[in-house]
């Protein structure tokens, strides 16, 4: 199973939900471009997040698969990628191969420019299962059924939403009325995250992610 993350916007927890799938499934980990933070990129919040690969007795461990892009300024990718003097290819940007779950995670939000012509949405493949993930905001439920509309333009299906932060019952009941979309689970403002908690949300999503 190969699983898309993103987001409806930026800062809305797609880290964090990839943390959680990744430890949940024991699946690989890749976000093709990176824009800045290189030293404390989100692969390596992932693996600080992650414990599954601490087990080798397991019959599945997590691989960290590198970014196809690592841009030096954190911006979109396609104004970052300017400024490190290239230009963002897609023919460049390769799927890793691996017989494990794989957890994809884009920047920002869909229509990210990455070129003059492409952007996130563009990333995403026919085999690929996407997830949202949505916090709310004075906007998100337009930000998030616009995310939903420009999936379903695309012919792009949703395998499920996830919600971050503060709950929103009346956000979250209309989000799910409107779309029709499965909520995986709902992470909340959490103090701190580490380990614990994410095996913990991990253990909570479970079900519903083997349901893909």
């Amino acid at each position: 199973m190969k699983l898309f993350i993103t987001g409806i916007s930026t800062d809305v927890g797609k880290t964090i939900a990839s943390a959680i799938i990744v430890e949940a499934l024991q699946a690989d980990y890749w976000k093709p471009i990176q824009a800045g933070d290189l030293n404390n990129s989100d692969s390596h919040k992932i693996k600080s997040y992650i414990s599954n690969d601490c087990h080798p007795e397991r019959s599945r461990r997590t691989i960290i698969h590198e970014n196809s892009y690592q841009l030096n300024t954190s911006a979109s990718p396609h104004f970052a990628a300017k400024i490190d003097g290239i230009s963002i290819d897609l023919k460049k940007i390769r799927e890793p191969k691996t017989k494990n779950h794989l957890v994809i995670e884009g920047a920002g939000g869909l229509l990210v420019p990455l070129n003059e012509t492409d952007c996130i949405i563009d990333l995403i493949q026919k085999d690929y299962k996407v997830i949202i993930v949505s916090r709310h905001y004075l906007g998100s439920i337009n930000h998030t059924l616009l995310t939903i509309e420009a999936l379903k333009n695309r012919k792009i299906s949703v395998a499920g939403i996830i919600f971050s932060g503060n709950e929103n019952k009346s956000t979250e009941a209309i989000i799910l009325n409107k779309s029709g979309i499965k909520c995986i689970g709902r992470i909340e403002h959490e103090p701190y995250f580490d380990q614990n908690v994410i095996r913990e949300y991990a253990n909570l999503f479970l079900k519903n992610l083997n349901e893909l």
